[in-house]
């Protein structure tokens, strides 16, 4: 069984670093999020991109400088591309990365196209956040996000042991057949509709049987979406370190589309468009009412604690937490990024609601990330947000 890393070592690595580094992230996600967030703090950009996926980086949001070198428009200073992301790990890659002075600021591409283990165990590149805890997002491992969830005491929905134990509307969770950085979710009210949906999504090709058998079923918690962008910072008090920047909501393929359309019109529907696939294709953004805050700050300090009991350092940087809000309005937890979320997007350059009023002047989590390692560099505390 291969080693991880020692946290030591990835970190031994940056005393070798130019003063200022460049931070790093995958071209997909939430790749323009981190690029604007590093240049509005004066630090490189660069994007690591797949051959055939670069344009929107390459081309669109291309740096153009003056004459004197100041930045005009754009925001990726760099673009490398490779045959496959899964290539970026390659030793003479790794080695590329750090003698450029590469920080690489993870997000579900970097752990969806490079392999857990290799990222773990190979990958010696300095990340920002927590690299042991990307492991926890696999619902198939025996310690994910929901054994972490329930050790912080935070609520989450209640699991179903068994299709033919569906007793109310439930949501099966396993990942698309095809594209599996996205979801092949399906909701069922009872075992005779969970065996017919499957079978018509292992018919389309949406799902397979193996991820079937591994799936997960929980009740569907009714109630509104809202996705809250977190970050902590190790290097102010703990009592300081825990920061709501702002919140999303998800766009997903054609669900939205059908609920969009009246009762009557779904029903004209064939019975296998009426379906929906749960595929992320963009997201808005929201704010909560203020009274709800309180709860929400406190599941993100047991999450904290928890996280650093279990993982340490524990978590480092932005995360999110997936919620619904039930009928009382109290957040139940059903899904975790441990590492920037996937929505931040919708606040590049303007700042999330909370991030900004709380930093007085416009606060992304790409620019949250980038402040973090400016201050740290500015206190000689660099390794400590680094694994």
């Amino acid at each position: 069984m291969a080693t991880p890393i020692p946290i030591e070592e990835v970190r031994a690595l940056v005393e070798d670093y130019p003063r200022t580094p460049v931070i790093a992230t995958v071209g997909s996600h939430s790749a323009l999020d981190v690029a604007d967030g590093a240049v509005t703090e004066k630090f490189p950009s660069l994007v690591l991109a797949q051959e055939g996926r670069e344009a929107t980086y390459a081309r669109y949001f291309r740096t153009v400088r003056t004459p004197g070198g100041l930045r005009r428009r754009g925001c990726v200073d760099e673009v490398w591309t490779y045959p496959k992301f899964a290539d970026l790990a390659q030793h003479e890659s790794q080695e590329r990365l750090r003698r450029h002075g590469a920080l690489l600021v993870p997000n579900r591409a970097l752990s969806s196209y490079v392999p857990l283990p290799t990222i773990e165990n190979e990958l010696r590149v300095p990340i920002v956040g927590s690299r042991a805890m990307l492991r926890i997002e696999e619902r198939t491992e025996r310690e994910n996000y929901y054994s972490l969830l329930e050790a912080a005491g935070i609520p989450i929905p209640r699991r179903i042991a068994s299709p033919d134990a569906i007793d109310t509307l439930a949501i099966v969770k396993l990942p698309h057949a095809q594209r599996r950085l996205e979801r092949g979710f399906f909701t069922a009210a009872t075992p005779a509709e969970y065996h017919r949906k499957s079978e018509q999504l292992l018919t389309r090709g949406t799902i397979s049987a193996d991820d079937l058998a591994t799936a997960r079923i929980e009740e569907y918690v009714l109630g509104p979406v809202f996705n809250f962008n977190f970050f902590f910072s190790p290097l102010p008090p703990r009592s300081e370190g825990l920061e709501i920047l702002g919140v999303d909501e998800r766009r997903e393929s054609n669900l939205d589309g059908l609920v969009r359309l009246p009762a009557a019109q779904q029903l004209e529907l064939s019975e296998s468009a009426r379906i929906p696939e749960y595929t992320v294709v963009g997201h808005g953004t929201l704010t909560v009412r203020e009274s709800i805050l309180e709860d929400v700050f406190r599941i993100g300090e047991k999450f904290v604690d928890a996280a650093r009991a279990r993982y340490p350092p524990g978590i480092l940087g932005a995360f999110c937490l997936q919620t619904c809000l039930d009928h009382d309005g109290r957040p139940v937890v059903f899904d975790v990024a441990a590492r920037i979320g996937g929505g931040t997007n919708i606040h590049l350059g303007l700042g999330h609601p909370y991030g900004t009023a709380l930093y007085r002047e416009p606060m992304s989590t790409g620019r949250r990330i980038a402040l973090e390692i400016r201050h740290a560099l500015d206190l000689g505390r660099l390794k400590e947000i680094l694994t």
